[in-house]
């Protein structure tokens, strides 16, 4: 019975004095708030702000917040601190702790308390450091992050706390690395220094190898060897993971044109035709998403993360439909002219783009990225976008369907044997005109169906095409015309190789040389890197 006296005793005492508590803390934010008032120069006000992060109250956050942005004023007849919204000659004035309105001021009775990019620096510096403790493990890392790339030593305790209290294993790690980096700027002895140099030697990234170069270039004995051993290990890694950067930013290049070339490989291959509306085939494909989309905005927007899977057989029968028309309506009388072939369809292309013109208008069209397409996540160093993602793995999706219709379909066997013999093809009665028709027909579709997905990464205008049928031309021939893994191939490696040659020779000069290499390599093997074999493709 007297411990329950003595508890309820102790609670009691407890409960009348945090009341107090907040008062003695709302009494030093405001002593200071009056030195804020005060000082004459950035120095002071620096001091004040560091001296306003250590109290770590919830209000500080909402003082330097104004503060930096320049809302924060200083009565001048009280030297009251305040912050203000300007409306006309008077400011509206309010609380800089709890927000309460605090009545308004002319202009010409108060004064702004000033800030320079350096004084703003600090307070982004030290807010990192309040927002350690938010409920959101966004804004833990956020924090952490700040704080790596300016260490402050003056951070360490509350560091330290912080780790002691995150329980999310990412957020952790972060914090971690933040605190070996204030552990550098500090005065702490060697061991910790040289724990801390593990710790960002292990991180391995571009902010760790900063802050070891630059501890490094201050330090001397042994600890400068140990910096420079895992500054040079951190340089090592970064090469590395540089490289697979670039091997995965070439496979996404090497998609996008294995996308745009696979239907041309199939009609080139095939028909022996230069078709030069073939960029138009995907323009036709894009323009077929926006009309899906702005349909599905119009009629059933909870639909929208399917319009693109809607827009599939929509674009594929739009672009297969046209292309068909153009086989039968103009195509199949200029087989054996391939001049002729190439100046036609280049006409059609004009045609098509100047219709687009007409209905579209000139101006670029904009076509939405589902919710699945977007943001991007990190593989070690490696950023991957969810976009680019999925359209490789659209584009393999696609190479390979055409491969299982190509080798195990009856309708693949003709497309072969009219590719390799025609005329032992239509001798077996296979009718070679509608090979052709539906041939053409295809590569038309599948061109449609690569402007869906290229609809994302490109701006869709009536010249959209344009970009992709010089380099559609560049895949097949130098892969092979007609051997779809000669194109998968030849894309992959053409998308890599611009993709080195890139830093070194910037975009444009790299393509010129990728072209070059391609007409040397043409030189030495006419048929490309995997020639189509056949009595009739032979001779």
């Amino acid at each position: 019975m007297q411990f329950v006296r003595s508890l309820v005793l102790a609670i009691a005492v407890i409960c009348a004095s945090l009341p107090s508590l907040a008062h003695a803390d709302e009494a030093g934010l405001r002593a200071l708030l009056t030195r804020l008032a005060t000082t004459t120069n950035f120095q002071e006000t620096e001091s004040v702000v560091r001296d306003l992060a250590a109290t770590g109250q919830p209000a500080v956050e909402r003082i330097l917040s104004a503060l930096a942005d320049g809302n924060l004023y200083v009565r001048k007849s009280d030297q009251g601190v305040f912050t203000g919204k300007q409306d006309g000659q008077t400011f509206s004035l309010s609380d800089p702790l709890d927000g309460t309105a605090a009545g308004t001021a002319a202009k010409a009775d108060i004064a702004k308390v000033k800030v320079n990019n350096a004084l703003r620096r600090t307070i982004r510096d030290v807010m990192g450091g309040l927002t350690l403790g938010s409920a959101d493990p966004t804004v833990r890392l956020s924090a952490a992050s700040t704080m790596l790339k300016r260490p402050d030593k003056t951070a360490l305790r509350a560091l330290d706390a912080a780790i002691a209290g995150e329980t999310d294993a990412t957020v952790k790690a972060a914090l971690a690395q933040a605190r070996a980096a204030a552990v550098l700027a500090s005065d702490l002895g060697e061991a910790e220094k040289r724990a801390a140099i593990a710790v960002l030697a292990n991180r391995g990234d571009s902010d760790a190898l900063a802050q070891l170069t630059a501890f490094q270039a201050t330090s001397t004995g042994a600890l400068a060897e140990t910096a420079a051993r895992s500054v040079a290990q951190i340089e090592t890694s970064m090469a590395a993971w540089q490289v697979a950067q670039n091997v995965w930013y070439g496979i996404s290049l090497g998609s996008v044109l294995l996308l745009a070339a696979i239907g041309l490989a199939i009609t080139f291959g095939v028909m022996g035709v230069i078709n030069m509306a073939h960029g138009e085939m995907v323009m036709l494909g894009a323009y077929t998403t926006f009309v899906v989309q702005q349909a599905i905005r119009a009629f059933a927007p909870d639909l929208f993360d399917w319009s693109l899977a809607i827009a599939l057989p929509a674009a594929f029968l739009v672009a297969g439909g046209v292309g068909l028309a153009i086989e039968r309506g103009m195509i199949r009388f200029l087989y054996g002219r391939p001049l002729e072939t190439l100046l036609a369809t280049w006409g059609v292309s004009l045609i098509l783009q100047q219709a687009v013109r007409t209905i579209f208008g000139p101006t670029n069209q904009e076509v939405g990225a589902p919710s699945w397409m977007a943001g991007a996540f990190q593989l070690g160093q490696l950023t991957i976008t969810w976009s680019r993602l999925w359209i490789v793995l659209f584009c393999l999706a696609v190479f390979l369907l055409l491969v299982f219709i190509m080798k195990r379909t009856s309708w693949g066997l003709r497309m072969r044997a009219v590719t390799q013999n025609r005329r032992m093809a239509a001798s077996m009665g296979i009718r070679t005109p509608w090979v052709d028709a539906f041939t053409f027909a295809l590569g038309s579709g599948i061109a449609g169906i690569a402007g869906v997905a290229l609809s994302q990464i490109d701006n869709v205008s009536p010249n959209f095409g344009q970009g992709y049928i010089i380099d559609s031309f560049m895949v097949v021939v130098f892969g092979g015309v007609g051997n779809l893994w000669g194109t998968f191939i030849g894309a992959m490696t053409l998308g890599v190789l611009n993709k080195f040659l890139e830093p070194y020779a910037g975009a444009v000069l790299g393509k010129i040389l990728v072209l070059v290499l391609i007409i040397l390599f043409i030189q030495k093997r006419p048929r490309g890197l995997f020639a189509l074999k056949g009595r009739a493709v032979e001779a």
